[in-house]
């Protein structure tokens, strides 16, 4: 990408359905398409719906475990039309990063699996397994067979002078018997042991979005993930749309304490929203209101009315939550004894973000945990 777009404003309205106003979708996979082998409920039908509509599909993935080709198939598993180009992973995006760094041939030694093996191939760099190799770069990606020793080795390498390079820097990633601990927790591993920072290549850090807007030829890319902090984050980033939806790590919990760059332009409970029109907030003076459904923040939690779609009483409540939180801090009232001695008075804060509560609006509006 040349320049930074900025990102649509949080909440935003639609007055078509996602499938048209977008001509490709970034989806994030973990999480909103599968969970461990399994495909999340309804997303292939969502997601053939959309590409009848025009809307060409891209996959994206901060983990770099598979080759492209790889999870191509298991999507394709679930009935989906899907190519290896219509898949980008963080392992590709941290492959180009790399070799826009180092000449063709370049020894890298990987920690991680054959994900990031087949990118750096990809991009006419040499994988290698060894520090004795004496690699320019250590590039490193989330794959259950990571042991100590090959952790060792990338320090050893770090440590000797090679860049280090990591797809992404996911804490947690889902699995079907829950969460379980992702690419971070190994990165914060070689952290302990080196005094550099690697290069980040995956969300929400720009490179994985950049790779797959230039490879899908997104004119109006829409992304789409369940992670505030990596996809939401990511599409903030890059300055995108995006899309949070319901059925992965993050909850409306969650949403209502996002800082300003978590933030998604639209919400939904799955990628049905794909097919359907969203509906923006209007606001009046305190008041939040979303078809149905009307929010407040009244001393400290949020009380609604009305009745209606869930998902639209919950942008009514983060509306009112978010613009709480953002409102400017109000000047105090001047007291005699202090505007006598010539002392300005300290404006009075806001809520704090997260602190407003929200568990009875979201029970009347049928969100709870």
């Amino acid at each position: 990408m040349t320049a930074k777009r900025a990102a649509p404003a949080p909440l935003s309205a639609c007055d078509e359905p996602l499938a048209g106003r977008y001509d490709v979708a970034l989806l994030d996979l973990d999480g909103v398409v599968y969970v461990g082998p399994d495909p999340v409920p309804d997303a292939p039908d969502n997601l053939r719906k959309a590409a009848k509509e025009g809307l060409r599909i891209g996959y994206i993935t901060n983990n770099a475990s598979r080759p492209a080709s790889v999870v191509a198939e298991h999507l394709a598993s679930f009935g989906l039309d899907v190519i290896a180009d219509d898949v980008v992973t963080s392992a590709q995006a941290a492959a180009k990063l790399i070799a826009n760094d180092f000449p063709a041939g370049s020894p890298v030694l990987v920690v991680g699996g054959e994900g990031l093996t087949a990118a750096l191939e990809e991009y006419g760099l040499r994988p290698v397994r060894s520090s004795d190799a004496r690699p320019v770069a250590v590039a490193q990606g989330f794959h259950p067979d990571v042991s100590w020793v090959m952790l060792a080795d990338g320090a050893h390498a770090i440590n000797e002078g090679a860049k280090w390079y990591a797809t992404n820097l996911d804490l947690t990633i889902p699995t079907a018997g829950g969460m379980a601990p992702g690419n971070g927790t190994l990165v914060q591993a070689i952290r302990a042991a080196v005094e550099v920072d690697p290069v980040v290549a995956g969300k929400p850090e720009p490179p994985l979005l950049e790779t797959s807007i230039e490879r899908l030829k997104a004119e109006r890319p829409l992304m789409i993930g369940d992670r505030l902090d990596s996809d939401i984050a990511g599409a903030h980033a890059v300055g995108i749309a995006s899309l949070w939806v319901a059925t992965g790590v993050h909850d409306a919990h969650d949403l209502a304490r996002a800082p300003k760059d978590q933030r998604p332009t639209y919400i939904a409970a799955d990628l049905g929203a794909l097919a359907q029109k969203q509906p923006g907030v209007k606001v009046d003076g305190g008041k939040h209101t979303c078809a149905g459904w009307t929010a407040e923040v009244v001393s400290g939690s949020v009380a609604i009315k009305g009745e209606g779609e869930p998902y639209d009483g919950l942008r009514a409540i983060l509306s009112a939550v978010w613009a709480a939180v953002d409102e400017p801090p109000k000047p105090a009232k001047t007291a005699a004894k202090a505007a006598g001695r010539g002392r300005r008075p300290l404006p009075k804060p806001g809520p704090a973000l997260g602190s407003i509560a929200i568990d009875t609006a979201l029970h009347r509006v049928g969100l709870d945990k």
